[in-house]
């Protein structure tokens, strides 16, 4: 029994608590600085040629599961280990205190007020009657007040007591909540071209919800750089005929039913091309890295028998869409909806880019208890501002006087010079 009690003391120890903190700070500060919940091939090839801190490879990094920190074993324990040394200092510590300052302590003699960090000896003709007035000024003060024959005790702002503990509270409900996010949440990235449409199901295969891109928007500068992507969701619920229409934004997010879809990304899905008399063909677009950062574009023979291709790049939807051929020599500079140019002998008109949106999903169950978790624990916070202040009077049966002593949790001395103003009363009496 000893050493259980021991274990406990040490997993409950505030230096235990500020090791684990610390060590979570750390393990966030990785899974900022590595790219979290990419395929294994992405670390190999990245880390094995030039290692994480000159010392880390992508093998490496995959078996320390530094690839998905936040939802790693040992970051859960870590998680673990320091809500139960939450829950063991509150039980051990912070629940013994509130219960000890909710009983009324009762100082019989003067001499046990003269040992407190505060303590007066204040003249009475009457010492009843002095007591009496006392219990009526702190009353009036907001101050609770138990008086008994020849003494009385009085306390105020005993609910900041209770803060310690609301925000223990809070801080376990936060990492219970931050756990069940993290296990049992779900996540989807789709690029979704206007007029395409992405059906959710539910975990035994009947539909969702179907989600559907009537409008994507790009607000561009005066310089033709991307400010802000919109975009126009219709969200149709089954047994529904009609959906219901709503924008999203960077930074705007739309929370519906528990899912919150946010606008994340943008790309190029297509090019509808005119080549001679042709009808109106529309051939998908791919990235190309190799390029550029944010460069698309698609390969197409001039040839029937597939031999001259060319290759049309283009940076964003309002063109130009670039020509070349297989030396890299630009051939020709199209605009979207504008003039054809000939390129090899081919007449080419460049009618619409159109462009993808590109959507974040989350489902988060944990997102209502981190709501929760946080409102107590800024309830507990400014509940632990508030200054416990403890008064107690005995009346001497020697001497006309009054023997008077005070406690406080925090700001001792703005309560010793609180503390004339409250016996100014029995002065004056």
């Amino acid at each position: 029994m000893a050493i259980f009690k021991r274990i406990l003391a040490w997993i409950s120890d505030l230096r235990v608590a500020i090791g684990l903190l610390l060590l979570i700070a750390v393990a966030s500060a990785i899974g900022t600085a590595i790219p979290q919940g990419e395929p294994n091939s992405h670390y190999l090839e990245l880390y094995d040629a030039k290692p994480w801190l000159g010392a880390i490879n992508g093998s490496t990094l995959l078996l320390l599961q530094l690839d998905h920190v936040y939802t790693s074993s040992w970051f859960l324990a870590l998680l673990a280990w320091l809500g139960l040394a939450l829950i063991l200092c509150s039980w051990r510590r912070q629940w013994p205190a509130l219960q000890a300052a909710l009983q009324w302590i009762d100082y019989r003699e003067p001499r046990q007020l003269s040992k407190l960090a505060i303590a007066e000896t204040i003249q009475s003709s009457s010492k009843e009657k002095g007591l009496e007035t006392l219990a009526a000024h702190l009353n009036q003060q907001g101050w609770q007040v138990q008086q008994k024959p020849g003494r009385l005790a009085a306390r105020r702002g005993l609910i900041g007591r209770a803060g310690p503990l609301l925000v223990h509270i809070g801080l376990v409900l936060l990492m219970i909540g931050a756990v069940w996010g993290a296990l049992g949440g779900d996540r989807l990235e789709r690029f979704l071209a206007p007029g395409n449409s992405l059906e959710l199901l539910n975990s035994d295969g009947s539909s969702h919800l179907i989600l559907t891109l009537k409008k994507f928007g790009i607000d561009r500068d005066p310089a033709g750089r991307a400010e802000q992507f919109r975009s126009q969701l219709e969200l149709l619920e089954p047994n529904q005929e009609t959906g219901k229409i709503r924008e999203i934004s960077v930074n705007h997010p739309l929370r519906f039913r528990g899912l919150t879809i946010y606008q994340a990304d943008w790309s190029l899905a297509a090019i509808t091309l005119q080549i001679g008399r042709s009808p109106q063909l529309q051939l998908p677009l791919r990235s190309f890295p190799e390029l550029g950062e944010q460069v698309w574009g698609l390969v197409l023979p001039t040839k029937t028998d597939g031999s001259e291709p060319i290759l049309l790049s283009l940076a964003n939807e309002a063109g130009p869409v670039q020509v070349f051929d297989a030396n890299g020599q630009r051939l020709a500079s199209l605009r979207p909806d504008g003039p054809s140019a000939e390129v090899k002998g081919l007449p080419i008109r460049v009618n619409q880019v159109l462009p993808a949106s590109g959507l974040l999903l989350k489902r988060d169950p944990g997102v209502p208890l981190v709501y929760i978790s946080f409102l107590i624990t800024l309830l507990g916070g400014g509940l632990s501002v508030i200054a416990t202040r403890q008064l107690w009077a005995v009346a001497d049966p020697e001497n006309d006087c009054l023997h008077v002593g005070g406690l406080c949790n925090r700001n001792l001395s703005g309560f010793a010079n609180e503390l004339p103003n409250l016996l100014a009363a029995i002065a004056q009496q």
